[in-house]
C-alpha cells in the first residue's frame, strides 16, 4: 500500500494523524525499534521511553534516530502527559501506573500488529495458542512458498511484524502472543486459529479465562477460523456465520487422523493426504500442528499436494524435540522452547516409553500440580533445576525419583548417570528459562553443550 493510503487508515481507526498526534514507543527492545523506523518512515511525530537505563536497542536507535527524544532509566511522567497516543511493546504491561494514567487522560493504545494491519495490504493468516504457534508459523510458511506464492513470516517469532513489510509479499504468516492480542483492535485476518490454550503467563494474566479471551481476540474481524476440536476452550470460541475448519488428532473433523489399510493417514474429510509415517516430526502433537496448517492453507485455497510436499522436508525448529544425540544408546532430546506446562505435557505425551525428565525454571504462576498426572505417566525419573523447581518436587509429592541439580551441567551429568541404553532424556523446562538463561535458546544451547561433552 502506498503511504497515503496508509496515514488515510491510521488516522480513520486511530484518530493518528501527521499534524496532531504525538506517539510515545514504550519499550525499546526489538519491536520498539521497528516501531520508531516505522513512525520515521511515515513522519509521524513521536518519543520513545524505557524504564531500563540501558535498552536493548539502545545503541542503534541512537545511530538511526539521533534527533528523537527518548527517555530511559524510568518512565518520564512529562512523555506520558503530553502522548496522544501510546504503542506499549507486548513485554510491558498495560497495568504500568504512568499507562494506566495516560490512558485516563485519553491517550490511546496502538499495538505494532495494528499499524502492521493498516499498511500490509495482501491477506495475513494468524497464529496463536499456548503450544505449537512457532511450529506451525513456519511449517504454514514452507507450504506457503512450495504452492508457489511469495510469503514472508514473524511476529512473535523472529522477526517484528513491521521489519517485515515489503511490496513484494503476497502473503504475511504472524505468530502472535496474548501480549500482542490484548492490544490489538483492527487485525483482519484472512485466516486465524487458537491452536490450543493451556495455563501461561498468569503472572500477567489474571486467570486462564482471561488468557483465553485475549487469545481469541486473533479471530476479531471476518475471516476463516481453524478450530481445534479437541480443545474445549477453542471449541467453544466458534461464531455463527464464519467460515470454518476443524483438526482433531482424536476424533474426525475436517483435518484428522484415519487408519487405512494398516497406516495411518492425514486426512481432509474422507481423502487420504499423505501417511503420518511421512511426516518427519516426533510426537501426536507435531501431528495436530501439521493438521492445523493444512487446514489454514486449505482456507486460502495453497493446493494440498505442494502442503504436503513441504511437510514431508519439514525439520521442525531448534530447541523444539530437536534430537541432539544418541550415546551409549542413550536419545538425549533438546525441548527447551516448553516454557509452559501445555508444552512439556504434548511433548511428554509423544513417548510412548518413559522418560528421564529435565525440568524447572520460572513457573510465571502456573500450577504445577497439573503436570504431576503426565509426570507419574510418562517419566521413570526427574532431574529439577532453577528457580521453581521446589514447587515441581512438592507437587509430585515423591510419586517418583525426583533430583536436584544446581545448573545444566550438573542435571545432564544426573541424567546421565540415571539413564540406561534405550532411553530417552528430554529437557522440556515446563517453564520460562530467564531466572538462569538469557532465553529459551541459551537454555537449549547449554543443554547441547553439556550432553556432547559427554561424548567419549
Amino acid at each position: 500500500m502506498d503511504m497515503a493510503a496508509v496515514t488515510d487508515l491510521l488516522k480513520k481507526n486511530f484518530a493518528l494523524d501527521l499534524e496532531n498526534s504525538k506517539v510515545l514507543v514504550v519499550g525499546l527492545g526489538n519491536t520498539g525499534i521497528s516501531v520508531a523506523r516505522y513512525l520515521q518512515k511515515l513522519g509521524f511525530n513521536f518519543a520513545i521511553t524505557d524504564s531500563r537505563d540501558k535498552p536493548p536497542m539502545i545503541e542503534v536507535f541512537l545511530q538511526q534516530m539521533l534527533d528523537t527524544p527518548v527517555f530511559t532509566g524510568g518512565f518520564d511522567e512529562a512523555a506520558f502527559n503530553v502522548a496522544t497516543h501510546l504503542v506499549v511493546s507486548p513485554g510491558v504491561s498495560l497495568n504500568e501506573k504512568s499507562i494506566i494514567k495516560a490512558i485516563a487522560n485519553g491517550a490511546k493504545v496502538v499495538s505494532d500488529i495494528d499499524l502492521f494491519a493498516c499498511s500490509a495490504g495482501v491477506p495475513i493468516i494468524a497464529i496463536t495458542g499456548s503450544n505449537g504457534k512457532s511450529t506451525v508459523t513456519t511449517m504454514l510458511g514452507e507450504m506457503a512458498k512450495s504452492a508457489g506464492k511469495k510469503v514472508v513470516i514473524g511476529g512473535n517469532l523472529g522477526t517484528p511484524a513491521l521489519d517485515l513489510l515489503t511490496p513484494a509479499a503476497e502473503l504475511y504468516v504472524l505468530e502472535l502472543s496474548s501480549f500482542q492480542l490484548e492490544r490489538t483492535f483492527v487485525l483482519n485476518a484472512t485466516a486465524a486459529t487458537v491452536l490450543n490454550v493451556s495455563a501461561d503467563h498468569l503472572d500477567r494474566h489474571a486467570d486462564i479465562a482471561e488468557y483465553a479471551r485475549e487469545k481469541q481476540q486473533v479471530f476479531n474481524g471476518n475471516g476463516a477460523m481453524v478450530i481445534n476440536a479437541d480443545d474445549p476452550v477453542v471449541n467453544a470460541m466458534r461464531q455463527a456465520g464464519r467460515r470454518i475448519f476443524t483438526f482433531s488428532i482424536k476424533k474426525e473433523a475436517d483435518f484428522y487422523i484415519a487408519r487405512k489399510d494398516d497406516a495411518e493417514y492425514l486426512m481432509h474429510n474422507k481423502r487420504r493426504l499423505m501417511p503420518l509415517a511421512e511426516l518427519p516430526l516426533e510426537g501426536r502433537h507435531n501431528a495436530a500442528n501439521a493438521l492445523a496448517a493444512l487446514a489454514l492453507g486449505v482456507s486460502i485455497g495453497l493446493d494440498e499436494q505442494a502442503m504436503c510436499n513441504a511437510l514431508r522436508t519439514f525439520k521442525g525448529l531448534d530447541h523444539r524435540m530437536q534430537r541432539v544425540a544418541e550415546i551409549r544408546g542413550v536419545t538425549w532430546v533438546n525441548d527447551s522452547k516448553a516454557t509452559n506446562i501445555g508444552a512439556c505435557v504434548a511433548a511428554l505425551q509423544g513417548y510412548q516409553r518413559k522418560v528421564i525428565l529435565i525440568a524447572g525454571g520460572d513457573a510465571k504462576g502456573a500450577d504445577m500440580t497439573e503436570l504431576t498426572p503426565i509426570i507419574k505417566e510418562k517419566a521413570k525419573s526427574v532431574v529439577l533445576m532453577g528457580k521453581d523447581a521446589r514447587l515441581i518436587e512438592q507437587a509430585l509429592n515423591r510419586s517418583i525419583p525426583a533430583y536436584s541439580a544446581g545448573n545444566m551441567v550438573e542435571a545432564v551429568q544426573i541424567a546421565a548417570r540415571l539413564a540406561q541404553s534405550g532411553d530417552n532424556v528430554l529437557l522440556s523446562p515446563a517453564c520460562a528459562s530467564l531466572d538462569q538463561y538469557k532465553n529459551y535458546q541459551d537454555r537449549g544451547e547449554q543443554f547441547t553443550k553439556a550432553v556432547l561433552a559427554l561424548l567419549p
